[in-house]
């Protein structure tokens, strides 16, 4: 067999690819760019990737290909509908970023919260060794017990980071964008009641229909003066022209981790905020802590090895 990594960076240099060479020919590109993806995969049986897309019009150039193993989740870069019709299939994995998507959640909470920018920075600046008393609290700061923490989509990240708010003595509760209801020891409220009576919101959804541009203009201006709003969910949640706006406006604090467009670019409405105390911006970093990403290639590995072991390969041609 023959398998093509295509965008190696997007996992680390840390971490040990070497088990796929059991399989076969391993060939390992830290990046792809469109103009080089059909010659790179040609003649692959087996493709590894996370962001590379495989529209019909790619499929149907690469009759040698009988597996995409996905290095994520979603699966929005492969057109499943013209994979399943040409007999490629298609592995993700699902599971293995939850504990690192929460502790990253609360990573980005807990320093504005606690205001720890400001401390750190009146510190660092040599104010505290003129101080004529043995502290400072000019930054008022408040504590997660007792608060409320809304959660929008209470899948298995959003279980995880209530059960930590939880331990903090947070009261939480979450907001269904999937509309199905279900047996959930927190309560399910309306997103326009959870966006005005949380202190802390935490977003934890899919990009979809119901879920693009969820929070825009008018929802924003629902949230409490001073409350923080999280994303972790997928960017094209927030508008990020409206978060901005608000932001800028000292109306709420906000922590990201993802954009719309990915890396980001320059004109981003995020990019050149003033008021940084109130901010906090990661480049998609929550999945990827070195447990997480070990998890994922196992992961990986596990799917490419059931696929062969169940001889879907069939004889080296398509199914």
């Amino acid at each position: 067999m023959k398998l093509v990594l295509l965008d190696a960076d997007t996992l680390g240099a840390d971490i040990d690819l070497s088990a796929f060479e059991k399989f076969g020919e391993f060939v390992v590109y830290k990046t792809t760019p469109e103009s080089e993806k059909l010659s790179r995969v040609k003649d692959a049986d087996i493709v590894i990737t996370n962001k590379v897309i495989f529209d019909e019009a790619t499929l149907q150039q690469l009759p040698a290909l009988k597996l995409i193993a996905l290095t994520a989740t979603g699966m929005n870069n492969v057109d499943l509908k013209a994979a399943l019709r040409l007999g490629v299939e298609v592995k993700n994995v699902a599971g293995y970023s939850t504990k690192s998507v929460a502790q990253h959640t609360f990573a980005m909470a807990l320093p504005l919260i606690g205001k720890l920018g400001f401390y750190d920075g009146y510190v660092k600046s040599g104010k505290w060794c003129e101080s004529k008393v043995f502290t400072n609290l000019d930054m008022p700061f408040f504590e997660l017990s007792g608060k409320k923490w809304g959660i929008i989509a209470l899948g298995a990240i959003g279980k995880e980071v209530a059960k930590i708010a939880r331990a903090f003595g947070a009261k939480v509760a979450y907001y269904s964008t999937s509309g199905v209801e279900r047996a959930e020891k927190y309560p399910s409220v309306p997103l326009d009641e959870l966006l005005r009576n949380s202190d802390i919101i935490s977003i934890h959804a899919p990009l979809n229909d119901k879920t693009r541009n969820l929070i825009d203009e008018r929802e924003l201006s629902l949230i409490k003066q001073d409350a923080l709003i999280i994303n972790v969910g997928r960017g094209g949640i927030i508008n990020e022209e409206a978060l901005g706006r608000a932001i800028e406006g000292e109306k709420l604090y906000a922590a990201i981790d993802v954009l719309e467009n990915e890396p980001m670019r320059k004109g981003s409405p995020l990019a050149n905020l003033t008021k940084k105390e109130r901010f906090i911006i990661t480049p998609h970093v929550a999945w990827g802590s070195v447990e997480a990403r070990v998890r994922l290639m196992s992961l990986v590995y596990k799917n490419i090895k059931t696929f062969l072991d169940k001889g879907a390969a069939n004889g080296g041609k398509r199914t």
